[in-house]
C-alpha cells in the first residue's frame, strides 16, 4: 500500500512540474535591430503580416518570414489574420496572381533561421517564441507592451 501512495505522490509531483514547465509563453514580434519602429498596434501588425503595408516609415521594404505549418508561431499568425491554413495559402496565391505582391512570405523551418534572417535583412519581421529571442534582434511593443508584461496580446 505504501508503494502505491509513493507512486501516486511521485506521479502528482511530476504532473505539476510538467504543467508548470508547459505554461505557454508569449509570441514576440521581432524585427531587424536597425528598424526605426519600436511599437505597433494589432491592426498595424495584421497589415504588415498580410502584406497590406509594404514599407516601414523609413521607406525600407517589409519582408515577412513565417514558420512552417504546424508550428506554434504559424498558428499564432493564422489566428492574428483570422484565417485557416488553406485560406492563408489561397490569400497569398490570389495576391500574387493579382500582382499585388511578387511572392508570399518566405517560410523558414526553424527559429535559428528566423534569427539569422532578422539580423541579415533590414526590413524583416517574424513571430517568434519570446524565449528564443536573442540580441541583436529587436522585440516590438504591441499596444505598448512587451512579451511577458501584463496586457501583452500575443500568446
Amino acid at each position: 500500500m505504501r508503494t502505491n501512495v509513493n507512486l501516486l505522490l511521485l506521479w502528482m509531483v511530476l504532473l505539476c512540474a510538467f504543467a508548470a514547465f508547459a505554461q505557454p509563453t508569449d509570441i514576440a514580434v521581432v524585427v531587424n535591430p536597425g528598424n526605426p519602429v519600436s511599437s505597433l498596434t494589432l491592426p498595424q501588425l495584421r497589415k504588415l503580416l498580410a502584406g497590406e503595408k509594404h514599407s516601414w516609415p523609413n521607406g525600407q521594404g517589409v519582408k515577412v518570414f513565417v514558420r512552417a505549418p504546424g508550428t506554434r508561431e504559424r498558428a499564432t499568425l493564422l489566428r492574428l489574420l483570422g484565417m485557416s491554413e488553406s485560406e492563408y495559402k489561397r490569400y497569398w496565391t490570389s495576391q500574387v496572381f493579382r500582382g499585388e505582391t511578387q511572392f508570399e512570405p518566405v517560410t523558414l523551418p526553424s527559429n535559428g533561421m528566423q534569427k539569422e534572417a532578422i539580423v541579415a535583412i533590414p526590413g524583416a519581421i517574424v513571430l517568434m517564441d519570446s524565449r528564443d529571442v536573442k540580441p541583436p534582434a529587436k522585440v516590438m511593443r504591441i499596444h505598448g507592451h512587451l512579451p511577458g508584461e501584463p496586457g501583452y496580446p500575443i500568446q
